[in-house]
This record gives C-alpha cells, sequence and structure tokens, in this order.
C-alpha cells in the first residue's frame, strides 16, 4: 500500500470536518451577537468584560434608554427596532474609539467597559450620542440615557454590574439628565461616575 492511498482516502474527511468545524465556530460566534443590534449579548460580553477587568483600570456602565416605551408606545415596534439599531450602532462606534466593548444586556438596556480613564473623559460626549434623535420615516425619534458607571478595579463582574445598575437607576430617578458627578459609594469607597 503506497503512500498516497491513505492521504487520498482522509482527504475528503479532513475537509469535512474542517468545514463542520468552521460552520459551527461560526454559528457560536453569531449566538454571542444581539441579532438587532450587532453587539455582543450578555454573555459574550460579560467573557469580554471580565478579561478587560482583569488587566486593570477598568470601568462598566450601564445604559438604559429613556422614553423607550413611549416610542414603542406611539410608534410600534419597528421604530423601537430602529432606536435600539441606532443605539448598538452609536456604542459599538463610541466604544470602538475607547478600545472599549459594548454589549446588550437585554430590552433596551446596554452595558460598557473600558478604561476608567477614558470613560470618565468621555461621558458627556457619549450622553449626546445616544440621546441625538433617530430619523425614523420621516419621525425624529428622541430617547433618553441614564448612564451609571463604576470603577471596576477590586470588584468582581457581578459587582460591578449590581454597583453601575444602581448607579444607573439613581440617575433614572433624578430624570436621567444630571450631569457627570463624583461620590463616595457608601458600601465599597469607590469613586462612582454616574450620568
Amino acid at each position: 500500500m503506497s503512500l498516497i492511498e491513505p492521504i487520498a482516502t482522509a482527504t475528503p474527511l479532513l475537509a469535512g470536518w474542517t468545514t463542520t468545524s468552521l460552520f459551527y465556530r461560526r454559528r457560536l460566534a453569531a449566538a454571542r451577537r444581539d441579532p438587532l443590534t450587532s453587539l455582543l449579548t450578555r454573555d459574550g460580553w460579560e467573557k469580554a468584560a471580565l478579561r478587560r477587568i482583569l488587566r486593570g483600570n477598568a470601568a462598566v456602565a450601564v445604559i438604559d434608554l429613556d422614553g423607550f416605551k413611549g416610542v414603542n408606545d406611539t410608534f410600534g415596534h419597528a421604530a423601537g427596532d430602529a432606536v435600539l439599531k441606532a443605539t448598538g450602532h452609536r456604542l459599538h462606534l463610541w466604544a470602538g474609539a475607547c478600545n472599549g466593548t459594548a454589549g446588550r444586556l437585554g430590552g433596551d438596556e446596554f452595558a460598557l467597559v473600558l478604561t476608567a480613564d477614558d470613560f470618565q473623559a468621555g461621558i458627556e460626549q457619549l450622553h449626546e450620542l445616544l440621546t441625538a434623535p433617530v430619523d425614523w420615516q420621516g419621525q425624529h425619534l428622541a430617547v433618553g440615557a441614564s448612564i451609571g458607571a463604576v470603577p471596576a478595579d477590586g470588584l468582581t463582574l457581578s459587582e460591578a454590574l449590581a454597583h453601575a445598575d444602581q448607579a444607573m437607576y439613581e440617575v433614572k430617578g433624578n430624570g436621567g439628565r444630571r450631569g457627570p458627578r463624583r461620590h463616595q459609594d457608601a458600601t465599597q469607597g469607590r469613586p462612582e461616575v454616574n450620568r
């Protein structure tokens, strides 16, 4: 038996395995992306956020759209989808410019992880970007954005998300229009940034 026969026999099998492996890798990558916004899903974002937090000097932000339900109720779900797509695109661009990662946690709630310095410097720009009206079928759809952020150093991802979520709800409770401020988080003694 020559060496050519086993190679000739194995080649179609290897090609099939390679094709199948590539197919499943692409399916897995697609499953980690939100089909509407193309941002990472919660699972994919949490994995990326954990890697970023372990490098240090990270901030975690949670963003909730204010007035989103009113857009859905007034203009329908297609309009709401347009707002979510625009928000996803804007977050992706902003996070990319800051070497950060954006994700959609679900509904109209999003998350960011990036360098704490980059977030502090760009929070005003992010808020302006997210609250710019979305053009949809001749309508200018406007939503607000409540942003809660915390430095993540010394925190687990779960703790950072919980503190950022708490900060976001504090901002939302105050109308979502407050400028960034620093105060000490009473439970951790860490500076917290809100928008």
